[in-house]
This record gives C-alpha cells, structure tokens and sequence, in this order.
C-alpha cells in the first residue's frame, strides 16, 4: 500500500507535534539524552519545530485535509 500525501503529511505533523511537546517538557529525545544541549541550539530547535508545523498546516489546509487548528 502507498501513502498518499495526506497521509505523509498527516504522519509528519504527528511527529513534529510530539517533538515539540517533548521540547515544552524539557525531555530530549532519547538518542540525545547523553547530550547537554546548548540554551541557544534548544531555541534554534524550537523555532524550526514550530516553522515547520506551520509549514505542514498550510500544507494541509491548501489540500483541504487538515482539521481546524486547536490551541
């Protein structure tokens, strides 16, 4: 079976959701968890996770697959 581009993109903003519920809690994911990050890189992170969100939202809206948004 393929995934369709609703489907990807459905499964990326899954994921990029969890990422950045992990980065509010303070939690790194566990392939960094030997890692001490640098305050400005968690920033720089942060700011790319949302950007990207944002990006799968428009994405998702232009197809017309994407729920109203939830905050």
């Amino acid at each position: 079976m393929t995934m369709g581009t609703d489907d990807f993109l459905h499964e990326l903003a899954v994921e990029v959701e969890a990422d950045i519920e992990l980065d509010r809690a303070g939690t790194p994911p566990d392939d960094d968890a030997d890692w001490v990050l640098d305050p400005y890189e968690a920033q720089v992170e942060a700011a790319d996770l949302n950007n990207l969100q944002g990006a799968i939202e428009a994405l998702e809206t232009d197809s017309g697959s994407y729920p109203p948004a939830h905050d």
